[in-house]
């Protein structure tokens, strides 16, 4: 490992992976979006990354690496090397512009992956700087890439019409002329799905879901958190065991008892059963943070002459407010999204949650495409609520970590 120790070494190492890294990013990016081949090429990448890191750390020069990189890009793309490698569909201006782009992905992180390591010798901090830097910079690109893929794949074939899917189902580009009958698959779903009927259905029983899993987790948490009973050690760690349960495990019980009482394929019996998987880790969640707060105020409470339950509703709720933004908005997004038990016990179509909605157009008599226009309208509401609240489940979340 010392051996790697050497800028002179370190560099065009790091460099011909980075560049690699991104010959992967710019071809599926271009690809997606032109819908024509381009794929990177091993060798090409590797050439081009490792010239430029050579130069990164022999120069440190930001001008210089940038102009050897793109000399290098063009060179390769001239003999047929190239870094990427284009399909027929693009003309020579489009591959040198593309080209000269990749140049500048690579040449320009590089400078500041590389920053600070030295042509000769590297000690141990300025080694182990430049490689987390560089898998810093790889697992944002990574990370990104698994979330925004299946995302930007799932809404580009909802605006797909039957015939354009036959001809290429991989072609993930869109005709902007078609304009709102872009959006046709979507209208369907609300018109002939009743899809308007389904979201109804999820929003409210994910509101009662919280509301019940609140009613029942603040006064348990808070129990474990503050009062002193036989048993409160062993029923505070084994709160999460209940969660731990494969819900697979109990299918078939639950759809057993649900038939003999006659609540299965009824809301009120998926309203009962959400919160038995919600109850568990926000007692969880909300015993932490009833640790954290200060004990003297509600002792101060007490001495007033207020009740346990007037301290709770007067004291501790308010100053719990973030956990509570937090616990809701978890059960929410979990109740949302819940598929299994929704599949399980619903058969009435006008009972159907959304995600059981979504499972039913699954089916070769159903174009794919509105399968998608589903999928997307199930997840833009729950993302655009987390990403609306993100602070408050943040906050609520790390409040009461170090004392819980």
């Amino acid at each position: 490992m010392k051996l790697l120790h050497k800028g002179y070494l370190t560099g065009p190492i790091i460099g011909a992976l980075w560049a690699l890294v991104m010959a992967v990013t710019l071809g599926v990016a271009v690809s997606f979006a032109s819908g024509e081949a381009a794929r990177p090429a091993l060798w090409g990448a590797l050439v081009l990354g490792a010239i430029t890191g050579l130069v990164s750390v022999w120069r440190g020069n930001r001008w210089l690496t940038d102009g050897v990189a793109v000399v290098v890009a063009l060179a390769l793309m001239g003999t047929g090397l190239g870094a990427l490698q284009f399909g027929d569909g693009f003309a020579m201006p489009s591959r040198v512009a593309l080209t000269i782009v990749l140049a500048g992905i690579v040449a320009i992180p590089l400078g500041t992956i590389l920053k600070g390591l030295p042509f000769g010798v590297a000690n141990r901090h300025e080694f182990e700087e430049a490689v987390i830097r560089f898998l810093t910079g790889f697992g944002y690109l990574f990370f990104t890439a698994i979330v925004i893929i299946p995302f930007y794949v799932m809404v580009m074939t909802s605006m797909k019409s039957q015939q354009e899917l036959m001809l290429n189902p991989l072609d993930f580009t869109i005709d902007l002329s078609k304009g709102w009958h872009l959006f046709d698959s979507y209208y369907e779903l609300f018109e002939r799905f009743n899809f308007g009927r389904y979201m109804w259905t999820s929003f409210y029983v994910s509101v009662l879901t919280v509301a019940l899993t609140l009613l029942f987790s603040v006064p348990g948490a808070y129990a474990v958190a503050r009062l002193r009973f036989r048993g409160q050690k062993v029923f505070s760690r084994g709160i999460l065991l209940i969660y731990m349960v494969p819900m697979i495990v109990l299918a078939l019980p639950i759809y057993i008892a649900y038939s003999m009482v006659g609540l299965r394929n009824s809301i009120l019996g998926i309203v009962l059963i959400y919160p038995v998987t919600t109850i568990p880790v926000a007692l969880y969640m909300l015993q932490g943070y009833f640790r954290g707060l200060p004990v003297e105020v509600e002792e101060a409470g007490l001495m007033d002459g207020l009740s346990r339950l007037k301290v709770i509703w007067k004291i501790t709720l308010p100053l719990a407010l973030p956990a509570l933004a937090s616990v809701g908005l978890y059960v929410f997004m979990i109740a949302w999204n819940e598929f299994l038990l929704a599949f399980m016990l619903l058969d009435d179509p006008s009972k159907f949650t959304l995600t059981r909605g979504i499972a039913s157009l699954n089916s070769s008599e159903i174009p794919r495409q509105h399968l998608m226009a589903g999928a997307v309208i199930a997840t833009v509401p729950i993302m655009a609520i987390f990403l609306g609240l993100e602070r408050f489940m943040t906050r609520g979340l790390t409040a009461g970590a170090v004392k819980g």
